[in-house]
C-alpha cells in the first residue's frame, strides 16, 4: 500500500514537472549583438548615432546596417512576467530585416509560439514610417496575448522615437 502511494506521488510530481516545462520564469539572456549577427554575421561593432539610432559596422568600420532598441524607453512595459525589450535590425536603407525580443523573463514556450506564428515578422520589409503605421492584431496570438501586447507597445515606442530622430 505504501509503495503504491509513493509511486502515485512520484508520478504526480513527474507529470507536474512536465506540465510546467517551458513555463518557468527564468531570465533568458539575449544580447543585441547576438541578434544582429543572425542577420549580419560580419558585424563587429555597434556605434550609437543619437538617442535611438545605432550603426552596425563590420571589422573595417564600414556601415552594414542600423539597429534600434526599445531598452530603456520601455522598462515599464510589462508582459506576462516582466519587461519585454525589443531590438530592430535594419539594412543600410533603414528597411527592417528582423525584430526580436532581448533579455526577458517571459515563458519561453510562448516566445517560441510567437516566433513560429510569425509575430516578429510583422514588421519585416517595412521602413520605420511604414512600420509605425502597421496595426498588428493581438487576438491572433491566443495564449501569449499579454506578451504580444507588450512587444507591440515596445515597437510603438521605439518606432515613434526613431521617426522623430
Amino acid at each position: 500500500m505504501k509503495r503504491t502511494v509513493l509511486i502515485i506521488i512520484a508520478l504526480a510530481g513527474i507529470l507536474n514537472a512536465y506540465a510546467q516545462r517551458g513555463r518557468t520564469a527564468v531570465l533568458k539572456e539575449i544580447s543585441g549583438m547576438e541578434v544582429i549577427k543572425t542577420i549580419y554575421p560580419e558585424a563587429s561593432k555597434v556605434e550609437q548615432q543619437n538617442e535611438v539610432w545605432f550603426e552596425i559596422l563590420d571589422a573595417d568600420g564600414n556601415l552594414i546596417g542600423y539597429t534600434l532598441s526599445s531598452k530603456p524607453f520601455s522598462d515599464d512595459i510589462i508582459g506576462y512576467r516582466g519587461a519585454t525589450p525589443v531590438i530592430v535590425i535594419m539594412d543600410k536603407n533603414k528597411v527592417i530585416r528582423k525584430v526580436s525580443i532581448l533579455s526577458h523573463k517571459e515563458t519561453i514556450s510562448y516566445i517560441n509560439r510567437l516566433t513560429n506564428w510569425g509575430f516578429f515578422d510583422n514588421w519585416n520589409g517595412l521602413t520605420v514610417s511604414d512600420a509605425k503605421e502597421k496595426q498588428v492584431k493581438v487576438d491572433a496570438y491566443t495564449g501569449a496575448t499579454m506578451t504580444a501586447v507588450s512587444l507591440i507597445k515596445n515597437m510603438d515606442i521605439i518606432l515613434e522615437k526613431a521617426a522623430g530622430n
